[in-house]
């Protein structure tokens, strides 16, 4: 039922040779959920035999990597489904109290930067055999970027890792399509075939390091050539510029080819050290719903390789009787990573499909009739899409709701009630609750059609009145305007909105539910006098924050750019940023201003500020 991981899982196949192996630092999780298993699934559907070797031993004598041999086309490396240092550190570099995505939350399992790690322990053991990398930590790492842990600006991670191919976004298209190219060549795949291959036949969604001779066509007009990796090391203004075009190509029917000079590998066989340039072919367009259908139908067991059995795998508990009901997020947040990945545009899975998978949940044996979350990247964009799809093809925004809710979005929210009243009737279902973040905007934007705002007003109420377990989270971010126009995000006023609403509907069905509000603090352009207001304000509503972070700066996104170019990308005007300890400390504190251990700071903090009406806010006239 599961893929092999062990030479003995094969023996019991018969299979006596492999095509594809897949390296994960995840644990191997047969689920929807996790990418080694859906790329794993999907090259198994297209006749190959693929074998996943989870959170492998990179120390050592490296039998991890040897015990299944050579496979046929080619290595693939999946780092896992969160990024490997988000998942290992926290915004203050600190170690997480457990890795989510191994048994028993254990640290030692995986490295930092596993695509780095894997990929140049399976050159030095196979160096004839092609290396393919993707997944969240090398998508987002495509092209120069900032890396907040080694607080440096760093060149594709395609010349680190010696890996021959690199696969963004989404990964089911470009591994078929590839998969499918090098099974007709109908013979063992070395390396050298492979970039030829790769040259004669250029596939979409992928980056290659090559010399600029090797380049197929050569650079063309209609190119987009990025600032070098080196002008991006000596000018922040040239990084800055260059990260508008990635997000806006990303995000764009009929991408551009994008181009940036790397410089030259740590170690090279070519003769002289010749430069390489990272080769960014335009991505598919998102999957149809019959593709996505099929790669969600494939027959998953859904549960963790017997190997786990008696360990907690976190990301497992979390998600087990959850589904996802789209792919795609057009909210385009500055600080977010869903949409660089993903993609704006939403590809909703079918009816059908769904219900498949609440049955197959109700199946497992320790399934109690509550299902966790009906959601996605965000739980309410299902369905949704441009009116006029002509003019969605034009277009590079990459919000559809960011600083207005385009006019030509429909936000009709009846396609998601109607999975909602499906799944509540199967058998076996006594209650499905929304766990995914919720865009109360796309609730209250008065779409001008009073139809559909009927029956966006019916989606909020059954919502709140049906789906909320104890405590609907929401994510407002910040309370100052200025604030989340930079990340963009709708102004504060709307949470007002919909906590009213919230409250009313509470009041009205005598129900004792909580809306639980997202924060974060240090984000570029926020001062501590901004979370001094934020204080102030939460503490109005009769809040005592709990969902609140720090800004972490991950790799490709507009936030991070901004943190660490001090300029905002599409505007190139300066934005400060707090960056030391210190100043951070100074805008975290006042999310815990109701604690004694807090008040002297703050109150310190806000007589600088000359801020008496916050401190009488906070703590009263005494």
């Amino acid at each position: 039922m599961f893929l092999p991981t062990t030479k003995k899982e094969l023996e019991r196949l018969g299979w006596d040779s492999l095509d594809v192996i897949i390296f994960s630092g995840d644990a191997y999780i047969d689920h929807p959920s996790f990418a080694a298993a859906v790329i794993g699934r999907i090259l198994e559907a297209e006749g190959l035999h693929v074998a996943i070797v989870p959170q492998p031993d990179w120390h050592g004598d490296y039998r991890d990597f040897k015990k299944l041999g050579r496979p046929r086309l080619f290595f693939a490396i999946a780092p896992g489904a969160m990024d490997s240092m988000v998942n290992k550190y926290t915004a203050n570099k600190r170690l997480r109290s457990e890795d989510a995505y191994s048994p028993d939350g254990r640290h030692d399992l995986r490295p930092e930067y596993p695509t780095i790690v894997y990929t140049r322990i399976l050159k030095e053991l196979y160096p004839d055999v092609p290396v393919v990398i993707g997944g969240i930590e090398a998508s987002l790492r495509r092209l120069t970027h900032y890396d907040y842990w080694q607080d440096k600006l760093l060149p594709s991670i395609l010349l680190p890792s010696g890996a021959d191919l690199l696969i963004y976004g989404m990964g089911e298209k470009p591994m078929i399509s590839l998969a499918q190219l090098l099974v007709e060549q109908d013979c063992e795949i070395d390396v050298k075939m492979f970039r030829n291959l790769m040259a004669r036949f250029p596939q979409k969604q992928t980056v290659s390091l090559l010399p600029k001779n090797d380049i197929p066509g050569g650079i063309r007009p209609d190119d987009i050539l990025l600032h070098s990796h080196e002008e991006c090391l000596r000018n922040k203004r040239a990084q800055a510029e260059n990260f508008r075009h990635i997000e806006e190509e990303s995000n764009k029917y009929q991408a551009k080819r994008i181009i940036q000079e790397q410089g030259t590998p740590p170690t090279s066989n070519l003769l002289p050290l010749t430069s390489l340039y990272a080769v960014v072919n335009p991505p598919y367009q998102p999957l149809t719903q019959d593709e996505l259908d099929h790669s969600f139908d494939l027959p998953y067991t859904r549960l963790p390789h017997p190997k786990y059995k008696g360990k907690r795998i976190p990301a497992y508990e979390m998600i087990k009787f959850s589904v996802c009901l789209h792919r795609g997020c057009f909210g385009g947040c500055a600080f977010c990573t869903i949409s660089a990945h993903q993609g704006k545009f939403i590809t909703s899975r079918s009816k059908e499909s769904i219900l498949k998978e609440v049955k197959a949940i109700t199946q497992l044996p320790d399934f109690k009739g509550y299902l966790s979350d009906l959601g996605g990247p965000s739980a309410n964009m299902y369905a949704m899409h441009g009116k006029n799809l002509d003019l969605c093809h034009q277009c590079k925004r990459p919000s559809c709701i960011h600083p207005n809710v385009c006019k030509n979005l429909n936000t009709d929210h009846s396609a998601l009630l109607d999975i909602y009243h499906a799944v509540d009737k199967l058998p076996g279902i006594k209650k499905s609750f929304i766990g995914s973040g919720v865009r109360y905007d796309l609730l209250l934007h008065d779409t001008g059609d009073e139809r559909i705002n009927r029956i966006n007003r019916q989606y909020t109420e059954e919502l709140i009145t049906k789906h909320v377990s104890g405590r609907l989270k929401v994510a407002p971010e910040h309370t100052s305007d200025r604030v989340l126009g930079i990340m963009r995000k709708p102004s504060f006023q709307l949470f007002y909105d919909f906590k009213r609403i919230f409250d009313e509907l509470n009041r009205r069905k005598n129900l004792h539910q909580q809306i639980i509000p997202y924060f974060i603090s240090s984000h570029p352009g926020c001062t501590a006098e901004d979370m001094a207001e934020l204080a102030a304000l939460t503490k109005d509503l009769n809040f005592q924050l709990e969902q609140v972070q720090d800004f972490t700066p991950t790799p490709m996104t507009v936030s991070t750019e901004t943190w660490y170019t001090g300029l905002h990308p599409y505007t190139l005007q300066p934005v400060w940023s707090a960056k030391t300890q210190k100043e951070k400390l100074a805008q975290r504190q006042f999310f815990f201003w109701y604690k004694p251990s807090e008040r002297q700071n703050i109150l310190r903090l806000l007589r600088q500020m000359g801020r008496p009406d916050l401190i009488r806010k906070l703590f009263g006239s005494r």
